[in-house]
């Protein structure tokens, strides 16, 4: 059973998907280790979408905190979240 809301289901996808967020970060927030994530990543993506999610996710240094470079401060692009 996943003891998730939909939207905590959804922040938590959105997170993942995101290449500067890294997986600590989704420790931290929800408590969910890395191969939670991708278990939860393969029971709510379709087939094809967690394939997609999977190459993109392997071997990017950003997704963990300490293979990423310390240029890299912000868990987003400064062009993610444009405000209007």
């Amino acid at each position: 059973m996943n003891p998730f809301s939909i939207s905590e289901q959804s922040r938590i996808i959105e997170m993942a998907w995101e290449d500067r967020t890294p997986f600590e970060a989704i420790r931290n927030h929800f408590g969910l280790a890395e191969s939670e994530v991708i278990k939860l990543m393969r029971s709510t993506l379709q087939p094809s979408s967690f394939r997609l999610w999977r190459k993109r996710v392997n071997g990017r240094k950003t997704k963990h905190l300490k293979r990423r470079q310390a240029t890299v401060s912000r868990a987003y692009c400064p062009s993610q979240y444009k405000h209007r």
